[in-house]
């Protein structure tokens, strides 16, 4: 039986969406397989439907000693597939523990008393699998993971900060193999949420393959929006959607689990499922012209009977053929009737405008006559008037204008503004900066412990 801890002390890189559908996978390849979820915000719990009630048998009941590991198993909805579910009384655990004695083995003997009673009875181990979802933390409740399990499977998310804190993960596990369990390896790195579309996430896992040669799985897990889906069902991928994208990958890397059961001697004698082998497109036949329609016969009559006693249809004259129909003289005539069309209309000459009478100025002074009363609205400066049969022609002209210097100045427009010189850069200098910029690499962080990991590659013949 083989007993796998999924960790990460960051959150969001999907440890638990590993967890559920690395273990359905595993269920749907004839594997028998029990997921232990040691968060107390039992995300895996309601992945699967499975939330315990407070007081009900959880791993919290399993760690203050309530029950026992065995009455805390539950089945799924997926055949295979059983749960020790988690509630949020595990969030007061550590507290409750912090003064017992052996606190971080707990979860580990409980484990082991389980294992050893179905071997007494059965003479075979319980499970195939056991999977330990752990919480975003390096707490009592990981640790607790870390002594019951054998393997170690880091799940890394292809961001910027993948590979921050990935060598302190590494020391830790040495430290839990050194003090707590001496089984304790790494068996795989598992890259999740990776979108081949943005350059940051390739590069991101070319450096985590440097990092861990021969440790990382071939399958990274894509980003894909059916993941993201299914807990809100209570379903696993595989019951969701099991034609998406993740489900392919999490069936892949189930695969990649499978291919190291040679390690353990009860499940090296099971029957591996064949690798998925992708179907080869067929060629296309090239496409043939559509076929014409036949047209259809018009039947002709044969005798002069049949056409005698077929009704004549009426033939419309069109256009051309009514204007043959009619003769010259007709034309001739037509056209010369419209006598407008010669005549030509003279416009009317322009009147020279009327001279205004000369003033005769007499020595004796008279008396100006009064003006007479306007009657009507005084017209608009510059727009004529018809006040009778004659014109003035001092009332057609615009009033003048009071500045004359207005009229005669010349608006000039501002002039355009030239543009700053940008300084003098190399064209390759931000660009060569903006893709080194604190990106983490392989090179600069400390070497890995060769014994902190199994040999990855060597068990993977012929997948």
């Amino acid at each position: 039986m083989r007993q796998i801890a999924v960790i990460n002390q960051k959150g969001g890189v999907g440890k638990t969406t590993t967890s559920v559908n690395l273990a359905a996978a595993l269920a749907s390849l004839g594997r028998r397989v029990v997921v232990v979820d040691m968060d107390p915000q039992a995300n895996l719990s309601l992945h699967v439907d499975r939330v315990a009630p407070a007081g009900a048998p959880s791993v919290y009941t399993v760690l203050i000693g309530a029950c026992t590991f065995e009455e805390a198993i539950f089945e799924t909805t997926t055949p295979g597939l059983r749960i020790v579910p988690s509630n949020i009384d595990l969030s007061g655990a550590e507290t409750e523990l912090a003064s017992a004695m052996g606190r971080e083995t707990i979860l580990g003997e409980a484990v082991n008393r389980w294992v050893s009673t179905c071997k007494d009875a059965d003479g075979r181990s319980p499970a195939d699998y056991v999977i330990f979802d752990c919480p975003p933390s390096l707490g009592l409740l990981a640790l607790n993971a870390l002594a019951a399990a054998d393997e170690v499977l880091l799940t890394v998310q292809t961001e910027f900060l993948a590979l921050q804190g990935m060598s302190k993960l590494v020391e830790i596990v040495q430290l839990v193999r050194q003090r707590l369990n001496d089984k304790l390896k790494i068996t795989g790195i598992l890259p999740t949420m990776y979108d081949t579309r943005l350059r940051l996430a390739r590069e991101v896992l070319s450096e985590i393959r440097k990092y861990f040669p021969g440790q990382v799985f071939k399958q990274p897990i894509g980003t894909n929006v059916k993941l993201a889906e299914a807990p809100s069902f209570g379903e696993t991928i595989f019951q969701y959607a099991p034609d998406s994208k993740g489900a392919q990958d999490y069936r892949a890397a189930a695969l990649e689990v499978i291919a190291q059961e040679s390690r353990d001697p009860e499940l090296a004698n099971l029957p591996r499922p064949e690798p998925d082998k992708k179907p080869v497109p067929k060629a296309k036949a090239p496409a043939k012209p559509p076929k014409k329609k036949p047209k259809p016969a018009v039947s002709k009559p044969n005798t002069a009977k049949e056409a005698a006693a077929k009704p004549a249809t009426p033939k419309i004259s069109t256009k051309n053929e009514q204007a043959k129909e009619i003769p010259a003289t007709e034309i001739k005539a037509s056209k010369a009737e419209p006598a407008l069309r010669d005549k030509t209309i003279t416009p009317p000459s322009k009147q020279p405008p009327v001279a205004p009478a000369e003033t005769v100025t007499d020595s004796t002074p008279a008396t100006k006559p009064s003006p007479p009363e306007q009657t009507a609205a005084p017209a608009r400066t510059g727009i004529p008037t018809n006040t009778g049969p004659t014109k003035d022609a001092s009332a057609t002209r615009p009033a003048p204008a009071e500045n004359l210097e207005l009229r005669d100045e010349v608006i000039t427009p501002p002039a355009p503004r030239t543009p700053e010189p940008a300084p003098e850069t190399q064209p390759n200098e931000a660009s060569a900066k903006r893709r080194s910029s604190k990106m983490l690499r392989a090179e600069s962080l400390p070497p890995l412990p060769q014994d902190a990991f199994d040999n990855y590659l060597d068990s993977m013949q012929g997948y």
